[in-house]
């Protein structure tokens, strides 16, 4: 079995895979104040409850954007797994070219996403990452990846409109039935949230007419993916599991 895990700023996403199959997938808070055995705690009782065991993981990889917390997840693998864990980072072959000016400035969740996307829904495509920061990424029809867009995520945005002004309530992210609401929460909820619908068409329809594409494959991923992928007829596949995905296949790329 081989162990893949994302690290994002809110989220780490754990999963175990079989050759190309998944056994079980785990989400937990990411928390720069843990300790390596605190997280070796969690990951033991994540094991035991999926009825999994630790010494049958033979490969770990690791993607994260999470720098900080890069060494207690590798002193953790070290203790409660016995192995060494590998990072997505410059120098693994991906199958994709990276068009970056830079290349070295993207995130390594972005390459994982952009190789999934590509191996899974085809090319031309677009990937969008609906996490802390939501992310758009394009791969032309021949394998590049050619780059993309960054904006503020759906709960970082809520926070901002909520510690920014004086009067404004906190609000779930609940999408209201109209966007015309009557009351100051349901304002708040559709502002945000179809106000995300509208940005996503209109990042999409722009990504393509600069790509001179007009069938482009548009696969979203991340916690609100759902949520706007049915407002949205611009996204076409929703994959949880997106970049998760990715991890893996550098790692069958690189280590097998």
């Amino acid at each position: 079995m081989i162990l893949i895990m994302d690290i994002g700023n809110t989220n780490i996403k754990t999963a175990v895979f079989e050759g190309r199959d998944l056994v079980k997938s785990w989400r937990i808070s990411t928390n720069t104040s843990y300790t390596s055995d605190e997280y070796g705690i969690l990951m033991t009782n994540m094991f035991r409850q999926a009825g999994l065991s630790m010494g049958e993981v033979s490969g770990i990889m690791i993607s994260s954007v999470v720098p900080s917390i890069n060494f207690t997840i590798e002193h953790m693998c070290h203790d409660y797994l016995r192995l060494a864990p590998h990072f997505v980072g410059p120098g693994l072959k991906t199958g994709i070219n990276i068009l970056y000016e830079n290349p070295k400035e993207l995130g390594s969740d972005r390459i994982c996403n952009a190789v999934a996307a590509y191996s899974l829904y085809g090319s031309p495509c677009i990937f969008i990452d609906f996490g802390t920061a939501t992310s758009f990424g394009v791969i032309s029809g021949n394998g590049n990846f050619l780059g993309g867009c960054i904006l503020t995520g759906v709960r970082l945005a809520r926070e901002a409109v909520v510690t920014g002004t004086s009067k404004l309530p906190h609000f779930e992210l609940n999408l209201p039935d109209k966007v015309i609401g009557r009351s100051t929460i349901t304002n708040l909820q559709s502002g945000l949230l179809y106000g995300y619908v509208g940005q996503v068409n209109y990042l999409v329809e722009r990504m393509k007419q600069e790509m001179g594409e007009s069938r482009v494959a548009v696969v979203a991923t991340g916690g609100f993916a759902s949520q706007i992928a049915g407002q949205s007829d611009a996204i076409e596949y929703v994959d949880a599991l997106l970049t998760l995905k990715g991890v893996r296949m550098i790692y069958e790329k690189n280590y097998q």
